[in-house]
């Protein structure tokens, strides 16, 4: 019968990777087309959900939410004021929204986006669904077109690099595909800034409405968005209609797991007696003579044991190794967490 062998320091290995999935239900790779929900889109009340963002769905018949839409004004323009009369006035789901996303990039609301040199009163807002990703979002993934503009951000024309706020890592939002900024400058809107940034840990996009509204032979979508004051503007089904109009949404999900290898060696004078009872008799005596001088056993599962001697985890081999005094066996157990 054989003892327990203690694993070595050189016998165990940690590793880490990083999987990529696409980030939309289903392992869809790009999101062609905006599905919302009448119960949700609702835009009458300015406390309605609705009036804040919009989500977005995989197709007509799933109630899995992909993404949400919407538009954040700093004083509350654009929407509808929650009370009319004193106290009320830029009290609205825009203000909201601009306060919720600057606390959750620079964890102040006395900090305004500023677009590399161009500091508008608003923005536009993509939230991804958290469920719908691991870890965090893969820079250099997104693809979103935003009716003939194509953006994604620069991580890869930055080789990487980007800049640590609140919400994580933050890279621009540039013309171009997959990482790679088209042109030589983060600024391609002449007087409106770059397009607005991407927070892959955080899972949210901010665009810059001063660039979306610029002409499409400027650069911009010619999105027309409205800052009237307690006004009902309506500027995240801008968007959504422009991005719906794109027909194409691509970003990534990226999972990190951390694996350890274990290296189960039996050498050639180890493990050559199968464990299995029947083998020998109540004193120990092996029964069948055949395998005293010469045995041949196959071995079938690898355990893992504590100090304490409890079995914690057990690996079954796709088929059975071959062992007798002539063979050494090593087998690789792999524990993903």
């Amino acid at each position: 019968m054989a003892s327990l062998t203690r694993f070595n320091s050189t016998d165990i290995v940690n590793d880490t990777s990083r999987v990529t999935t696409s980030t939309w239900t289903n392992n869809t790779n790009a999101l062609l087309a905006v599905y919302t929900s009448s119960a949700q889109a609702v835009l009458t009340a300015p406390t309605s959900s609705g009036a804040h963002f919009i989500d977005v769905h995989l197709n007509a018949s799933t109630s899995s939410v992909q993404y949400s839409v919407a538009y954040g004004h700093k004083a509350g323009s654009g929407s509808k004021d929650f009370t009319a009369g004193t106290g009320g006035s830029g009290k609205s789901p825009s203000r909201n929204i601009y306060s919720q996303y600057r606390q959750l990039a620079f964890g102040s609301e006395a900090q305004d986006f500023k677009f590399t040199d161009y500091t508008p009163d608003d923005i536009y807002v993509i939230n991804i669904n958290r469920a719908n990703y691991k870890h965090n979002l893969k820079p250099g993934s997104l693809n979103l077109k935003i009716g003939t503009l194509e953006l994604t951000d620069d991580s890869v024309t930055t080789t990487g690099s980007s800049t640590v706020t609140n919400a994580g890592r933050q890279y621009n939002i540039v013309s171009g595909s997959s990482g790679t900024r088209s042109g030589s400058l983060t600024v391609q809107v002449t007087d409106s800034g770059s397009y607005g940034f991407f927070y892959p840990d955080s899972g949210f996009i901010v665009l810059n409405p001063g660039c979306l509204d610029a002409a499409v032979t400027d650069g911009g979508a010619l999105l027309a968005t409205a800052k009237a004051s307690n006004n009902a503007d309506n500027n995240h089904v801008k968007l959504l209609n422009a991005i719906n109009t794109g027909a194409s949404f691509i970003v990534d999900s990226e999972e990190k797991i951390s694996s350890t290898y274990y290296f189960a060696r039996a050498r050639n004078y180890e493990y050559n007696y199968t464990t299995n009872p029947s083998f020998t008799d109540a004193s120990g005596n092996v029964l069948i003579n055949s395998m005293i001088d010469n045995p041949t056993v196959y071995i079938t599962t690898v355990g893992m044991y504590n100090d304490a001697g409890d079995l914690l985890a057990v690996a079954k081999l796709s088929q059975p190794i071959t062992k007798d005094f002539t063979k050494e066996s090593l087998v690789r157990v792999k524990l993903d967490y």
